[in-house]
């Protein structure tokens, strides 16, 4: 492991994966691991419950950024002394905006993505694991505040600052880069000891794209069961 994210969701992880594999740091683990293979969500709970086992949980992976993994990032920069470690940032208020409209909306909020993704959860098992896994974790991060009342931004941007002193307090200066997409390709490249490339850093996944990800997602594990649940009752 070359390069651990210390980062929250939602601060332009995606872009990080792409960035970090466009520089050789490849491969990258991100959530879009996961939701590509739901069977991998067992091995994220055995790692919540205390018992992870690191090197198999990453294989070949040179890097990994984003939950499930930077949720563990303290167990991750001790188990990996000689990776760096890569803190994304943005504002606690852009943050909180973002988090409210995708993650705490998809699991807690009264919105068409969290009520077609509670439908795929009761008819696969490998999404209900995921989404539980995922509520764990936000109960546990104290990230988005009290979940049994409405959001509140301020409390929630508060707490993404409150984790990224966290970190700053917890990993040398020499070991770590504070970084956004929008500080460009040279201070990434200067930490890594990389040439700088000649192409722009890709922009992905704002929270359009991770609502239709969701949604058509389940919609679709929907219909597949429909068809399923039909062709069973023709028989």
């Amino acid at each position: 492991m070359k390069v651990i994210g210390a980062g929250l969701p939602r601060t332009a992880t995606l872009t990080q994966k792409v960035a970090l594999e466009m520089l050789g740091i490849r491969p990258c683990y991100h959530m879009v691991n996961v939701l590509a293979d739901l069977s991998l969500a067992p091995e994220w709970a055995a790692a919540f419950d205390g018992a992870a086992d690191w090197d198999m949980i990453f294989g070949d992976c040179q890097g990994a950024v984003d939950w499930p993994a930077s949720f563990f990032w303290r167990e991750l920069v001790e188990y990996y002394p000689d990776a760096k470690v890569l803190l994304s940032v943005r504002t606690g208020e852009s943050w909180a905006t973002s988090i409210k409209n995708t993650i705490w909306g998809i699991h807690f909020d009264d919105v068409l993505p969290r009520h077609v993704s509670d439908a795929r959860a009761s008819i696969d098992p490998g999404w209900r694991d995921y989404t539980l896994l995922m509520k764990a974790m936000l109960r546990k991060s104290g990230l988005v505040g009290d979940l049994t009342g409405p959001f509140d931004a301020p409390v929630v941007a508060a707490a993404m600052e409150r984790h990224n002193q966290e970190v700053r307090e917890a990993v040398p200066a020499g070991r770590l880069l504070e970084w956004n997409p929008a500080d460009g390709w040279e201070p990434l490249c200067e930490f890594l000891e990389v040439p700088v490339p000649q192409w722009p850093i890709p922009r992905i996944n704002d929270s359009a794209m991770f609502a239709d990800r969701i949604v058509d997602g389940s919609l679709a594990a929907l219909i597949a069961w429909r068809a399923r649940q039909r062709a069973a009752a023709a028989k």
